[in-house]
């Protein structure tokens, strides 16, 4: 259960964050617009931006750019970088040339004083979790942000375990986000309902794009993005962390997926 908010001799910390994977800034028109992605993002005003399936040089499909470099310039926020996916230069390329690699990114306008690496276990598609400290005015936030398997539910179960395992419990103020590709209420996430709160379910106001969709309605659904009827894309929340407000965004056609952004209370003196 999350603990009560600060009383008013501690007020809690404003953060807004957003967690939104990125589909390698490839939007629902096949096209390849990383200014489309920088101007939605910075529409935002967030504290802290989790993006997922980002490309450094790794190939055609993003323009051999380094989108989380070009990003954090474009908003003008720090970075810390989880590659899942890493790979030398391509055959030919002279010595010297940027490895190719794809993962998880972290943006903040706040300092981050730890940034780490933890590969998750699986078959396939070689998965990852971007750990991060953030520092507060008065205060810290642990970010792991992440991007489950799509194989099986029992390769999930592994994946959320190890997740579970990064968070200890001196780390009272904590969130873990991203794409689970799975619903909040799947079984393979029961270790992390233990130590964690659902955001969506947590906040004291909800939005999204639910539309004319009635029976959608609050339901925080986030794909795909021109019909999204499935919520894997996720905020959970430790005991030191209230939320305000949870919103899904319209991608304005920057991905295959809605962003979710949400405005935490993150309990001072931690």
């Amino acid at each position: 259960m999350t603990k009560p908010a600060p009383g008013p001799d501690q007020p809690p910390i404003p953060v807004r964050l957003v967690t939104f994977n990125t589909h390698h800034g490839v939007g629902d028109d096949d096209r390849h617009d990383l200014p489309r992605l920088a101007t939605l993002l910075a529409s935002v005003d967030a504290d802290i931006i989790c993006l997922q399936e980002v490309d450094r040089r790794f190939g055609e499909r993003s323009e051999d750019v380094d989108q989380a470099l070009l990003l954090s310039r474009a908003l003008d926020m720090q970075l810390a970088w989880g590659p899942a996916i890493d790979r030398g230069p391509v055959d030919g390329a002279g010595e010297g040339e940027p490895r190719r690699q794809y993962g998880n990114a972290l943006l903040s306008r706040l300092p981050i004083l730890i940034s780490d690496v933890h590969p998750l276990p699986g078959t396939g598609e070689p998965r990852s979790a971007l750990r991060t400290m953030v520092e507060l005015d008065g205060g810290a936030l642990w970010v792991t942000g992440t991007h489950l398997t799509t194989r099986s539910a029992e390769e999930r179960a592994a994946q959320v375990g190890s997740l579970a395992g990064l968070h200890t419990d001196a780390m009272e103020t904590g969130v873990l986000v991203g794409d689970f590709n799975s619903t909040p209420d799947a079984p393979e996430l029961d270790a992390l309902r233990q130590r964690f709160t659902d955001a969506w379910q947590l906040a004291r106001a909800r939005d999204d794009q639910a539309g004319w969709r009635f029976w959608q309605s609050d339901a925080g659904m986030t794909h795909p993005a021109r019909s999204p009827h499935r919520r894997i894309d996720q905020v959970w929340v430790s005991s030191g962390v209230a939320v305000a407000g949870a919103y899904v965004l319209d991608a304005e056609g920057a991905s295959d997926h809605l962003p979710v952004v949400v405005d935490l209370e993150v309990r001072s003196g931690v």
